[in-house]
């Protein structure tokens, strides 16, 4: 037979018998067993060593044999293939379902090994247990039951366990990082909308109102009070030192002639005032009424209508000013057409404090006069704003 002549050969070339298991050919030579031992003693050792074999080439235990070697140390068994399909080849279609099963999980386990060997060998597997040693049962062996393992299934990684609190505290990360941006994208925007208003604003400025200046030293109406026979002065003691030169250059200010839109006339209807309004408010234009200063604003205009008179002399026209409330009129006619004013406020005031002449946003009125009555070392001034 085929395996017969191969033995033979090994034979004649290594000039050492090779004595052949039964199950590749049927032929031993007489009085010695698999191992140059007489008898048949040690088939349970021969067994064993059949399924290491088939274990180490990935081929069933029929279809693996051991074959001794004798040299000059001694004898060396080494595992061989001798495939009976040799002497008996089986056609594909000739397996039954359970050899196809078993030759395929043979082919995947030496893939797998394969693998692993190639995975160990560049470092990404960990042995974590040795090789379990030769001539070990093998727990895949004929005797173990066949199982399909699935390819996918081959190499899978077990899930690791869950992290429900670091989970939590990177997704609060991660939310606090996101809201954190938004914050930072919003306040952008908010200085470019200010950087655009501040550029818009340099490009186009607004034009500027004059505002008319305060020109005054001392509050106007001053005057010392009346003697016996009703005779006054203006009160120059009033004036501070430093500033009556101030006061003597203003005194030459030339009064405007009445225009269509300039108050002519004003009246107070709680105090049972009706007197002219002349322009200018030195001591001659108070003689004859109510004086406007100069420069203040005109009726139902924005700015404030400075208007003075005096308490206790020419007419005491601003005697009871003290008596005005919240809410009472004050109406100034022009040529043209009446603005009524209501009152807002009354205050008692030094004679230095011309800031109450001060021109306002909207349109307003302010009444001043001496204070006390026949004292007349204060002043009072009332307030009032345009009704519509």
């Amino acid at each position: 037979m085929q395996l017969s002549g191969l033995v033979k050969q090994m034979e004649n070339r290594e000039g050492t018998a090779f004595p052949v298991d039964g199950a590749a050919g049927n032929e031993k030579s007489p009085g010695r067993g698999l191992f140059g031992v007489g008898g048949t003693g040690l088939e349970p050792a021969t067994s064993a060593m059949s399924k290491q074999c088939s274990n180490q080439l990935s081929y069933p235990p029929e279809q693996t044999h051991i074959i001794t070697r004798r040299h000059g140390f001694g004898n060396e068994s080494i595992c061989g293939i001798i495939p009976t399909a040799m002497a008996r080849r089986k056609a594909p279609e000739d397996l039954s379902v359970d050899e196809l099963r078993r030759l395929l999980i043979e082919r995947r386990r030496g893939v797998r090994r394969e693998r692993l060997e190639h995975f160990r060998r560049t470092g990404r597997v960990v042995r974590l247990a040795p090789d379990p040693q030769a001539g070990a049962a093998d727990p895949y062996g004929a005797a173990a039951p066949v199982v399909d393992t699935p390819e996918e299934a081959v190499g899978a990684v077990p899930p690791a366990a869950p992290r429900p609190l670091m989970d939590r505290l990177l997704l609060g990360i991660e939310v606090v990082a996101v809201l954190g941006l938004v914050g930072v994208l919003l306040s952008g925007l908010g200085l470019l909308r200010d950087l655009n208003r501040e550029v818009a604003a340099a490009l186009h400025p607004a034009t500027a109102e004059p505002t008319p200046l305060v020109m005054a030293v001392v509050l106007p109406s001053g005057h010392t009070p009346p003697d016996a026979s009703g005779n006054s002065r203006p009160n120059e003691a009033e004036i501070p030192e430093h500033l009556r030169p101030m006061m003597q250059s203003l005194a030459d200010i030339p009064v405007p002639t009445p225009g269509l839109e300039q108050a002519i006339r004003i009246q107070i209807p709680n105090l049972n005032v009706d007197a002219p309004v002349v322009q200018g408010d030195g001591w001659e234009q108070l003689k004859k009424g109510v004086a406007q200063h100069v420069g203040s604003a005109d009726p139902g205009r924005d700015g404030n209508v400075v208007l003075s008179a005096h308490n206790d002399v020419y007419g005491e026209l601003f005697r009871y000013l003290d008596r005005l409330q919240p809410g009472d009129r004050v109406i100034l006619y022009t040529q043209q057409r009446q603005f009524i004013y209501i009152v807002d406020r009354t205050v008692i005031v030094e004679p230095t404090a011309v800031e109450v002449m001060a021109s306002t946003g909207g349109p307003t009125v302010t009444l001043i006069s001496c204070y006390p009555y026949l004292v007349d070392n204060q002043r009072i001034a009332v307030f009032a704003r345009l009704q519509n």
